[in-house]
């Protein structure tokens, strides 16, 4: 199965949780301006892929753009995926249930995150 990974990525400007998926070769990210809590939708930015190398990494980020620190970690499954819209998923250390991505039509960057935490969890 694919693996997930939620860092909190401090750095000098501010910080922010990348919402990082392993797709073949690269991680699909998302910043989010917190961490994910149940029920609760927010709006997120669609970042360039990054190197699967941070699905273990922990630590200062070249460059001087700050540090990363594992959140959570885990296995994810596709419900469903389509262009404008992803439906995952998630089996982590911390969240266990649904996460919803969808993207807006007017402004493609620009996406919501919802996590849905599975009732038996």
């Amino acid at each position: 199965m694919p693996r997930f990974v939620i860092l909190r990525h401090e750095s000098s400007h501010a910080t922010h949780f990348d919402f990082m998926l392993e797709a073949s070769e690269v991680l699909k990210t998302w910043a989010l301006p917190q961490p994910p809590r149940s029920g609760i939708e927010t709006e997120c930015t669609a970042l360039a892929d990054h190197r699967r190398a941070y699905l273990d990494y922990e630590g200062p980020i070249s460059g001087d753009r700050g540090a990363v620190t594992r959140w959570d970690y885990g296995e994810y499954t596709i419900e469903r995926q389509t262009a404008t819209q992803w439906v995952l998923d998630l089996a982590g250390e911390k969240l266990v249930g649904t996460v919803t991505l969808h993207s807006s039509t007017e402004y493609p960057n620009k996406w919501c995150f919802r996590f849905v935490e599975r009732p038996d969890s």
